[in-house]
């Protein structure tokens, strides 16, 4: 028993010392639960902070980052690679059609008295949620930029390396400090440096609430030698430094009214010029009414209104057969666009285009009331489409003289013209006979056979205004028959972009297939949607495999479905006016024809051609360089995306300039989505919160952010 009690009293201290060292142990952990503290007790769900909000569904295992893929500027753009259902346990639900809807994140509430006075738009709940994110070194190394269902959407993943097609985990916001995640080999970039943002400064005779940095530069109209071929309504973009700058709001600017009302009517105030109604009060075009303008759906050449004229154009010409064989046209001198939104109801897709303040501001009021249209002029320069795009062109009273210095202007037309596509002619020479009308006409009748058009038609309507309207040939053999050479015929391929490039004094052949038969016209619509080219031309479009398109437009379509439209803070049915800023095949937009919004597809100048793809799907869109402002007014679009293209351009321009850029174009209260790897987001989200916006990151590829009233003179943040 001596013994015994002996070892008892031995082990007495070492049961205390246990104890005591469970007990601070225990007190510890209680005190300071975070894995930095404990390595060892370190769990996936610890990477979130208490009040992170994400959606369900999210990964518990760190990201996976899939093999970086080669980027340069003559590869052909990126075909988003399919998600499956293969992944290991630990990874985030695949995005697929089987996969179970996913639970919205809530709309931000910066509701101002602007969208309450103007019906809202529509969003509601709690701003958009920004989860914080630990600064581990898993953030370094995500500079690939095929990120899982979601990759950079164009044409080609002929040209990539081998990928991995795993989601990436549900991302996060680094928080407003933690710009970490570089893009250039694994080591960190130095943070973008927020700017202290200021109003722009414009020259005279130019409202800054309209301000376009490159058709609003004073100085360089001033240093023009000419005007007589409308230099000065072309693009003279500012040198450096570049606009860093905000367009203020009007006074008074209230969130645009819904389609399809906006057809009929706008706010005075977004677009506060009344001199077209003084101006255009014969003819219809717009009225005033108290707060509003009110558009008839008249115009110059509308006497009974653009309903009757278009019905009459197709009753004189039954072959052009509205949205069927005729999906594309381009309307030049657009005035307010009442032609272009009237054939929205005829399924038909209109590029309006006009030059600035010609009729003050007439493309703002297009946009405004959620017409396609485009700030254009064919001066020196081409315009900014490809080849063989329209299936019609139409011009009512226009005023572009399109014989002058050889018939370049018409020439320039040929060239968009889809060879058996129709040009329509509405203007005086057509109908009067007074000398300049007879000059006009006989000037216009020489140089249309001398290009091989061939008059299919030419009417009068009930009011007596006159219609011609003409054929562009399929094939080269008349051009071969002509007696003169004029215009003589260009030489070698025409390949080259139409960007700044001056207009042609030569006549374009037509490309013919294999069998040296001519291009033939596109299947009907809505069925041409999916086809990569519905000509048998060997034009650009053969650059890309129908299997890449057919797998780019797979993949727009579950992303639209499985994640834009189920997971982002976005509210649909407030947009209207859409630009996918880097568009490859316009999957997006194609993905998205259903909705009542439409879209205008950017390819940037220096990527892969695939305009040509877009038009052949009875799509519209444009070439640009988004290092430059683009040829719109402030205010015009409701969503803006981008998907994978800010690395390239953070090359050639800064992030700030971009984002400058984005912010003038982007109306109050509306969407910037952009899909990127996670250093271009961070340094995006950084840039947009300098802004004032609402922003959230999205598994760790997209930034979702909206767009407030904040203008560098206002003192109130939730405006």
């Amino acid at each position: 028993m001596a013994i015994s009690s002996a070892l008892s009293d031995r082990k007495r201290p070492i049961v205390i010392s246990v104890a005591l060292f469970i007990l601070l142990s225990s007190l510890f952990l209680l005190l300071s639960p975070a894995p930095s503290a404990l390595p060892f007790f370190f769990s996936p769900t610890s990477r979130f902070s208490s009040s992170s909000s994400f959606s369900p569904g999210a990964a518990s295992a760190p990201p996976q980052t899939p093999a970086p893929v080669p980027v340069s500027a003559s590869a052909p753009p990126r075909t988003p690679v399919p998600v499956t259902s293969s992944a290991p346990p630990g990874t985030p639900v695949p995005v697929s059609s089987s996969a179970p809807p996913r639970t919205p994140i809530p709309v931000s509430a910066d509701a101002s008295p602007h969208e309450t006075a103007s019906g809202g738009s529509g969003s509601s709940g709690a701003d958009l949620p920004r989860p914080e994110a630990d600064a581990t070194a898993d953030d370094a190394d995500t500079n690939a930029t095929q990120l899982g269902h979601g990759t950079p959407s164009a044409a080609a993943a002929q040209v990539s390396a081998s990928v991995d097609t795993k989601e990436i985990t549900t991302g996060v916001s680094g928080g407003r400090g933690a710009e970490g995640g570089g893009v250039g080999g694994g080591g960190e970039e130095k943070p973008v440096e927020a700017p202290m943002w200021e109003l722009c400064e414009v020259g005279k005779r130019v409202e800054p609430a309209d301000y376009i940095p490159c058709l609003d530069n004073v100085k360089a109209v001033k240093a023009l030698k000419s005007i007589r071929h409308m230099e000065h309504r072309e693009r003279h973009c500012p040198t450096e430094p570049r606009p860093r700058c905000l367009v203020p709001l009007p006074a008074g600017y209230r969130l645009p009214l819904p389609w399809p009302r906006s057809r009929d009517m706008i706010w005075y105030n977004n677009v506060p010029h009344p001199k077209l109604v003084e101006y255009k009060k014969d003819q219809n075009w717009v009225r005033k009414s108290g707060n509003y303008f009110l558009f008839p759906g008249g115009g110059t050449q509308f006497k009974a209104g653009v309903a009757r004229y278009i019905q009459f154009i197709e009753q004189i010409m039954p072959q052009i057969k509205w949205g069927t064989h005729t999906r594309t046209v381009l309307d030049v001198g657009c005035g307010v666009a009442s032609f272009g939104g009237h054939l929205l109801d005829r399924n038909v897709i209109t590029m309006s285009i006009a030059p600035k303040d010609e009729h003050e501001a007439q493309i703002q009021f297009a946009l405004e009331r959620g017409i396609p249209a485009l700030l254009a002029v064919i001066g020196t320069q081409k315009l900014p489409f490809p080849d063989n795009s329209f299936d019609v062109i139409h011009c009512a009273r226009c005023r572009v003289h399109w014989y002058a210095d050889g018939g370049k202007p018409l020439l320039e037309l040929n060239r968009v013209l889809r060879p058996g596509g129709y040009y329509i002619w509405s203007a005086t020479p057509v109908y009067r006979r007074g000398k300049r009308d007879e000059d006009d006409w006989n000037a216009m009748v020489t140089l249309t056979k001398s290009i091989c058009w061939r008059t299919v038609v030419k009417s009068k309507d009930v009011n007596r205004i006159g219609v011609v309207i003409y054929q562009k040939p399929t094939s080269n053999s008349c051009y071969a028959g002509r007696k003169n050479n004029e215009p003589p015929l260009c030489s070698g391929s025409n390949d080259h972009s139409p960007w700044y490039t001056p207009l042609d004094s030569c006549l374009l052949l037509a490309v013919l297939s294999k069998s040296g038969e001519g291009n033939s016209w596109p299947i009907s619509w809505p069925e041409r949607l999916n086809i990569r080219s519905s000509t048998t031309s060997e034009n650009s479009s053969t650059w890309f495999s129908q299997e890449k398109f057919d797998s780019d437009t797979k993949n727009w379509n579950g992303l639209i479905s499985e994640v834009y439209s189920s997971e982002f803070a976005v509210n649909w049915s407030s947009i209207r006016n859409v630009m996918d800023m880097n568009a490859g095949f316009g999957g997006f937009a194609a993905s998205l024809i259903d909705r009542p919004l439409w879209v205008m597809n950017v390819v940037p100048f220096d990527q892969p051609d695939t305009l040509p793809i877009i038009f052949n799907r009875g799509l519209i869109g444009v070439y640009h360089d988004w290092c430059e402002s683009f040829n719109t007014y402030p205010r015009t679009y409701d969503l803006l995306h981008m998907s994978y293209l800010l690395q390239s351009l953070a090359n050639r321009c800064d992030i700030i300039e971009i984002a400058a850029e984005i912010d003038r174009i982007l109306r109050p209260g509306r969407w910037f989505v952009l899909q990127d790897n996670i250093g271009m987001v961070r340094k995006m989200d950084r840039v947009l919160r300098s802004l004032h916006y609402k922003t959230a990151i999205m598994k760790r590829q997209f930034l979702v952010a909206r767009k407030g009233f904040w203008r560098p003179d206002s003192t109130d943040d939730a405006r």
